[in-house]
């Protein structure tokens, strides 16, 4: 990707410690950045239609060992990337490793800290990471932890059916907000324009969020809860609300693992803002609400690039899935075992 800086990052920037922190960062002044003027489609709406690629090595939460830093170093961003070309140019490791969701060498995350040079996708709070629960929220969290622990299974908890696992796991969602942050792969989405619409296609389980522009919200409830879009300007502004709160725990503070440590409910809303910067380029930002278990919202944001070369494949998960089946098979098989320890 080029060097491109989020408008927010010039704004934090200012400060003299973030400065010194970050010398040679390449940000220009607002003023100084070309003009870009947005392309329209042939109604006069801004156009961001096409396939728009978000992979970045940076986390979504800051490491722990970062402290209070918003930004990398040019050293950092150094070791970081040459450890990323390390693990996708090199030969793989092909060995038989157990603890993966994925092997490395089937994963795609990308091989660049995001050109903000942030050290977390998280903005706000200024601590990079997601703000800590509500004591009802964390208590819900503790309590799903202890029946796993309890289950003493390495599938993850007592699994005797399909229902025992994730819906990510069983390809049916990732829900929002983790369906359009930055994971282990298939970090892309295509946008799809007509009169009064935008379709936000997800290459991850190939969801589709239709979303009119204008309009009241309705009364149906869904994993990715309900979208309605208004334009700023040039940027689309989506609200998503009326979610089911059926996803249960979310992936939200531990991207790309089928299990997820994040709460969520039904009075959870979600604004975002796509703003076309260049002919191949966009910012986005997602700010989450959810009162009832997170003590403030948080904001995330990182550009994304358009691909015109780019092609969706099918995301044909179910397709020789033996995950789940061998899932219910260990644990059954771990229960017996341990049964039979008991009557010794």
């Amino acid at each position: 990707m080029g060097m491109r800086v989020l408008t927010v990052v010039v704004a934090a920037a200012a400060g003299a410690a973030v400065s010194i922190a970050v010398s040679r960062m390449p940000i220009a002044a607002a003023a100084d950045k070309p003009s870009f003027k947005v392309p329209r489609t042939s109604w006069g709406d801004p156009n961001l239609e096409g396939i728009w690629d978000y992979r970045t090595i940076t986390p979504l939460e800051r490491r722990a060992e970062l402290g209070d830093r918003e930004y990398y170093t040019d050293q950092e961003i150094a070791e970081l990337e040459g450890r990323a070309a390390k693990r996708l140019d090199e030969a793989p490791d092909t060995s038989v490793q157990t603890g993966l969701v994925h092997a490395d060498y089937l994963t795609d995350p990308g091989r660049h800290v995001d050109e903000s040079r942030r050290t977390s996708l998280i903005i706000e709070p200024k601590t990079g990471k997601i703000p800590p629960l509500t004591p009802e929220a964390k208590e819900r969290q503790d309590k799903a932890a202890a029946a796993r622990a309890a289950a003493g299974s390495v599938a993850g908890g007592r699994v005797d059916s399909y229902l025992d696992r994730p819906l990510y796991e069983r390809c049916i969602t990732r829900g929002l907000p983790a369906t359009i942050l930055p994971t282990l792969y298939n970090n892309n989405i295509r946008i799809e324009q007509s009169p009064g619409y935008v379709a936000i296609v997800h290459e991850m389980i190939h969801e589709t969020r239709v979303v009119p522009l204008g309009g009241s919200f309705g009364h149906v409830r869904s994993y990715l809860g309900e979208s309605r879009g208004h334009w700023e300007g040039d940027t689309l502004v989506v609200v998503t609300t009326n979610f089911n709160g059926l996803a249960g725990m979310t992936n939200v503070g531990t991207p790309g693992s089928p299990q997820g440590n994040t709460p969520t409910t039904t009075n959870m809303k979600i604004t975002e803002r796509f703003t076309r910067t260049g002919e191949s380029s966009m910012d986005y930002s997602i700010h989450i609400e959810d009162p009832e278990v997170l003590t403030q919202p948080w904001t995330a944001g990182y550009p994304m690039e358009r691909d015109p070369t780019y092609k969706f494949f099918e995301y044909a998960c179910h397709e020789d899935n033996t995950a789940v089946r061998n899932y219910i098979t260990t644990s059954r098989f771990e229960r017996a075992q341990a049964a039979k320890e008991q009557k010794k």
